[in-house]
């Protein structure tokens, strides 16, 4: 029975490919319909039809297979006892700014080996954003339970269409220089994000504004409100004045830098650049060490504790966990995989909830797809989907309580309109379930979708040396996301796919995957707040973090 469902589920997804958009006799998807999509939930003043609307875009990048994921995120970290008080959130952002850390003034930390960007408008990755945190701010925050609360802002008051937002600034901010920061920052900062020039990954979030990219948000002559329009009403505009992107940087210090006008971020590529938010970056040995000291002219300094905090870069987990051990840090973001099992019940080892997606992302332009037509494609990186033992993959490597998904909206989230995305009674998922394909190893269905593709195979359904299958997959040197590689390896070598591990330095890693240079890469995407839309609209042409390379 197990195998008649397997194959019946395979035959469904082939039928389910013919539905897609293809482009004739070319292996990209066709990506037009989906940007259009996405321009129209962010334009929906109709709730629940938007809602109706993200499991539609969800369907439609599932079905291009080019998503391949693994499991739902858990943050794991690990801290001394007498580091208190620091904090983080589902969007896996780390606040120190609170922390003590005994009768000590300082905090040793590791996040990560060398960061990739430290201006908040072209950052990317997570560990820059906690640097963003520790360095920046923005109108509203997190609290230490999650909640938003005002941060360079008092409060606000919106208009009773929803669509224009006024700012009240709170009285005496500074720049760490000592300049007045006001409404006017805001105004040049948002801009500047905002703009084609500043080439920012994260462009698309300010789309929501009136007029965009030349977005409608302007500050009083008096610098003390700050007033934004919007295009439609929108449920989580307040999550987005606390997302980095949308903090406050100096425009005097932006354009000083000498080649601001081709390298929009050389103006925060060494210490001693202006800040506003509780640290300064005050030396930064690269590849090696940063050490961020405190900020007396941040308007929340006499909260700010620590007097320096001292981070450690580096991926090599090994290494991390035996500075950890010798008491050389207080606080690390990552654990060897062969010591997880062991620091359960350990009061020093935190798993806490994360809104995320771990996943492969297949490259549309890869050389894999050469030669076969967009229908073949879609067929061939579903197989791959169907090949992966999740499970295996959480209990010898993830171990931290992750779930397998075969979704790329995490389980958790929210669907803008007062339920859980998830919940299958929202949606007819291919599965039948709450994903879209069951999350047992099917080889018989990977068989039957390669074939279909082209491939052929013997009776024992390894691949014919007359149609091999022979890519790399890139990531980044951890510990663990190359245990994870050689997990899929294994799956994947199960009916004769070869597949080679090519592990590169982070910052690195970064831009050739978001340059497109690779054919399948290890991948992950933790929310920048709580609605599906910021899982979705990553993936339009123009999107900064589109690794997939949609419509390029």
């Amino acid at each position: 029975m197990k195998k008649f469902l397997s194959l019946l589920m395979a035959v469904c997804m082939l039928m389910s490919i013919s539905a897609f958009a293809m482009a004739d006799e070319n292996s990209e998807p066709d990506w037009t319909g989906y940007d259009a999509l996405i321009a129209d939930i962010k334009t929906s003043t109709d709730f629940a039809e938007r809602a109706t609307k993200l499991h539609e875009a969800e369907d439609m990048l599932m079905e291009t297979g080019a998503i391949l994921p693994i499991y739902y995120y858990t943050d794991l970290y690990m801290a001394k006892p007498d580091f208190q008080g620091f904090y983080a959130n589902l969007y896996g952002f780390k606040f120190f700014q609170y922390a003590t850390n005994g009768d000590a003034t300082t905090a040793r930390l590791n996040l990560a080996s060398e960061p990739d960007k430290l201006d908040p408008a072209l950052n990317s990755s997570v560990d820059g954003a906690c640097l963003a945190i520790a360095s920046f701010g923005g109108l509203y925050t997190y609290d230490a339970e999650g909640n938003l609360v005002p941060d360079f802002a008092t409060g606000y008051e919106v208009s009773e269409d929803g669509l224009t937002y006024t700012f009240t600034m709170r009285e005496g901010l500074k720049w760490s220089d000592g300049s007045d920061l006001t409404a006017k920052d805001f105004e040049y900062s948002w801009k500047r994000a905002a703009a084609d020039e500043t080439a920012a990954d994260y462009s698309y979030m300010f789309n929501g504004i009136e007029g965009y990219p030349a977005i409608n948000v302007a500050a009083s002559e008096d610098g003390k409100t700050f007033t934004v329009k919007m295009s439609a009403p929108c449920a989580y505009m307040l999550d987005l004045t606390a997302f980095p992107a949308f903090y406050a940087v100096q425009q005097a210090c932006v354009e000083a830098a000498p080649d601001v006008a081709t390298n929009p971020g050389a103006w925060a590529l060494e210490p001693g650049f202006v800040v506003c938010g509780p640290y300064m970056l005050e030396s930064w040995e690269h590849n090696q060490s940063m050490v961020y000291v405190k900020n007396p002219n941040y308007w929340n300094a006499e909260n700010v504790k620590l007097e320096r905090l001292e981070f450690m870069l580096s991926d090599d987990d090994t290494a991390i966990f035996s500075a950890y051990q010798n008491g050389d840090l207080d606080f690390i973001d990552t654990v060897p995989t062969d010591q997880i099992a062991s620091l359960k019940g350990n009061p020093e080892y935190y798993v806490v909830p994360q809104l995320g997606t771990y996943y492969a992302s297949f490259n549309v332009k890869s050389h894999l797809f050469d030669g076969k037509t967009a229908e073949q494609a879609n067929a061939m990186r579903k197989a791959f989907a169907l090949l992966v033992d999740r499970d295996y993959i959480i209990e010898t490597v993830g171990q931290a309580d992750q779930k397998p998904a075969n979704a790329f909206v995490p389980a958790g989230m929210a669907d803008g309109n007062g339920g859980v995305f998830k919940d299958a009674a929202n949606h007819a998922y291919p599965n039948g379930a709450d994903g879209y394909f069951d999350l047992d190893v099917n080889v018989e269905g990977a068989v039957e979708l390669l074939k279909t593709a082209g491939f052929e195979f013997d009776d024992n359904n390894m691949l014919s040396a007359n149609t091999p299958i022979s890519f790399e997959y890139l990531t980044n040197n951890t510990s663990g996301h190359v245990a994870i590689a050689e997990c899929l390896q294994q799956d994947f070598a199960v009916i004769g796919i070869n597949m080679t591990i090519k592990s590169i330095d982070w910052a690195v890693f970064l831009n050739e995957r978001k340059a497109g240079n690779y054919d399948i890469a290890r991948n992950g995407w933790i929310a920048d707040f709580n609605d599906p839309i910021n899982f979705l609209e990553m993936w339009t042409t123009e999107s900064g973090n589109n690794d997939c390379q949609f419509g390029r």
